[in-house]
């Protein structure tokens, strides 16, 4: 994969979240304050009709742009393994957010070449932000070049976490993690967008973050991002398989990335399946 080439999919990337971007903004701006319709995939799991029009859209620009390898998105996608190769799309990250009009929401793309992601964008419609990175040659918000935050003292630090709602059997174990990471931080957010959060990890808005049971959209893209912007991130048993098992570590340097490590260990470990 050339540098040329690189390029040429993250404009279209870009290009593609945008225009989904502008779905999402039209249809929070004409239902302000209320409750967006929706369906029910599974428990506790939601799909709107503006998940699924942002998917189309990303979909179509994508293949217009290389239809060589297909396109994994989350309201698409039937099969259990990713291909080595392919577009990874989550057109609308945060639609529990979206149903209730909570403004935190994102669309996230990303590419995958022979197992190895090499370019991906997360755009935040409603702050207009982009989040973008080519492996090898940075990660950037809006143009302007991100690295991990600097602090490197956790008990000023800022973490992120996402409530498992996938395996609510497993809630008892997940708040052990969360009182053990909270007792050692200043303080933890939950706002609902892992696409965000990981941007925000390497844009040094957030020290660190880690959720359970996330899918390949979730963090294709982030994973990228904070890799280019001098970060840590792997999975819960500290490989670099967490856009497979969606058990994921982020953080800033290595002190916050230990009191995470050691927290879901403890806890956590011998509940999930390490695949």
């Amino acid at each position: 994969m050339t540098r040329d080439q690189a390029r040429l999919f993250l404009d279209a990337m870009i290009g593609a979240a945008r225009e989904a971007g502008e779905i999402i903004r039209k249809v929070f701006s004409e239902t302000e304050g209320g409750v967006a319709n929706f369906e029910q995939k599974s428990a506790f799991d939601y799909v709107t009709e503006t998940d699924k029009l942002c998917e189309k859209t990303i979909m179509e620009a994508l293949k217009i742009c290389d239809s060589s390898v297909p396109v994994v998105g989350e309201e698409s996608f039937s099969g259990k393994e990713l291909p080595s190769s392919c577009w990874i799309v989550d057109p609308l990250d945060g639609t529990t957010n979206f149903i209730h009009r909570f403004p935190v929401v994102s669309v996230s793309i990303a590419r995958l070449e022979n197992g190895k992601i090499i370019a991906g964008c997360v755009y935040d419609p409603l702050r207009d932000e982009i989040f973008t990175a080519i492996r090898g040659e940075g990660a950037y918000l809006n143009g302007r070049k991100m690295e991990c935050s600097t602090n490197q003292e956790p008990a000023v630090s800022l973490i992120a976490t996402g409530f498992p709602f996938r395996r609510k059997d497993i809630t008892d174990a997940y708040f052990c993690t969360f009182r053990e990471v909270f007792l050692k931080v200043s303080d933890i957010r939950r706002a609902g967008s892992a696409a965000l959060d990981l941007a925000y990890v390497a844009c040094g808005r957030l020290d660190g973050f880690w959720e359970v049971g996330l899918k390949p959209w979730d963090v294709a893209a982030g994973i990228l991002f904070i890799e280019e912007a001098g970060g840590i991130v792997t999975d819960f048993w500290k490989r670099k398989q967490a856009l497979y098992n969606g058990n994921i570590i982020a953080a800033s340097n290595r002190a916050l990335y230990d009191i995470l490590t050691n927290a879901v260990t403890r806890h956590l470990l011998g509940l999930l399946n390490d695949a």
